[in-house]
């Protein structure tokens, strides 16, 4: 004969007919829980809450603080809650790589279309004539730089060598009896002509540090925002591009966001190219008058200087440096003395 099994109060769980539990028996179920528990564990308060089979939620079991015998509760926690705006550096990293991926590949699209001959370019006609001059002007500068530079060296070198020469005929000079008079002529000739090729190797330095300032300096940098200008322009091309290949297709909900994005993003390089090109042109007629003021002062320095040299007029030759303000430097004259240093 079998026997019952021993009924436990905690093991009666009446259920409702629609799947629920009966408030009173879950209340005395949770209230026979606790008691069966020792009180000095200190563990939590336990409490089974069940939903019905239709609820998409599970059941639930929710702990809470014990409150012991001094009738001092523990501080619940609250939940940690994550906020939206907390942004990934790692994901921020890779979108920005993302982004230049894309754009770079849309460039170099358009410029390999654009070398064979199958993609269309904006060409600004008057704007691209003064930019091809620019860089054609920039070549015979630095030709004319390069050439004054080899004339600069080579008048050193007769400089320096009228005054060895020079330094020569003044010591025969005082040991030849006989011919001291004659020596002394050539070596006052000499050290004469080493002095104002002194002067005209200061005229000349003056001339090519100038040029080399609007060569390497002020044209260069008006070149640097050229190149920025047609970087700009081959993007405003490659997302014109874009955007035309997409209103040529068809229209449907899935194309629609494409087409607005890919306007939103026109738009942007369209205002940037139209910044750019306004920048150049501006750079390239503040760059024609100061090239125009700078060569003018330069060229007239560089004939009268050339002019009074081989004339042999030493007067006008120290006028044009005075009239320029170039100062020579005498050698070890930046080098300051010992008592100087105390």
């Amino acid at each position: 004969m079998a026997q019952e099994s021993p009924k436990n109060s905690a093991a009666e769980i009446p259920v409702t007919s629609n799947g629920q539990l009966e408030d009173s028996h879950e209340h005395s179920f949770n209230r026979d829980l606790k008691h069966s528990l020792p009180v000095e564990l200190g563990l939590s308060e336990t409490k089974i809450t069940s939903h019905g089979f239709d609820s998409a939620k599970e059941g639930v079991i929710e702990a809470g603080p014990f409150p012991g015998k001094g009738g001092r509760a523990q501080q619940k926690s609250g939940p940690v809650v994550l906020a939206d705006e907390v942004k990934n550096p790692a994901m921020e990293k890779l979108e920005l790589v993302r982004r230049w991926s894309l754009n770079t590949y849309k460039c170099t699209r358009q410029i390999i279309s654009e070398k064979l001959g199958r993609g269309s370019r904006t060409v600004d006609l008057e704007l691209e004539a003064q930019i091809d001059i620019l860089r054609d002007n920039k070549k015979k500068y630095e030709n004319i730089l390069r050439l004054a530079q080899t004339l600069s060296t080579q008048l050193f070198q007769v400089v320096h060598t009228q005054r060895q020469l020079g330094d020569a005929f003044a010591d025969l000079s005082l040991k030849s009896l006989e011919l001291h008079e004659e020596f002394g002529y050539n070596a006052d000739t000499q050290k004469l002509l080493a002095k104002n090729g002194e002067t005209l190797l200061g005229a000349i330095n003056f001339f090519i540090a100038s040029v080399n300032t609007l060569v390497n300096k002020t044209i260069e940098d008006t070149l640097l925002t050229v190149k920025q200008y047609e970087s700009a322009r081959i993007e405003y091309d490659a997302y014109r591009t874009d955007l035309e290949e997409l209103n040529l297709g068809p229209r449907d909900a899935n194309t629609l966001p494409k087409i607005e994005q890919s306007q939103q993003l026109f738009q942007v390089h369209k205002e940037k190219y139209d910044k750019m090109r306004n920048d150049v042109s501006i750079k390239l007629k503040f760059l024609e008058e100061n090239k125009v003021k700078v060569l003018h002062n330069q060229l007239v320095l560089f004939h009268n200087a050339i002019a009074a040299y081989f004339a042999g007029n030493q007067k006008q030759l120290e006028q044009t440096l005075k009239q320029f303000h170039i100062k020579l430097k005498t050698p070890g004259a930046d080098a300051p003395s010992w008592l100087e240093e105390q």
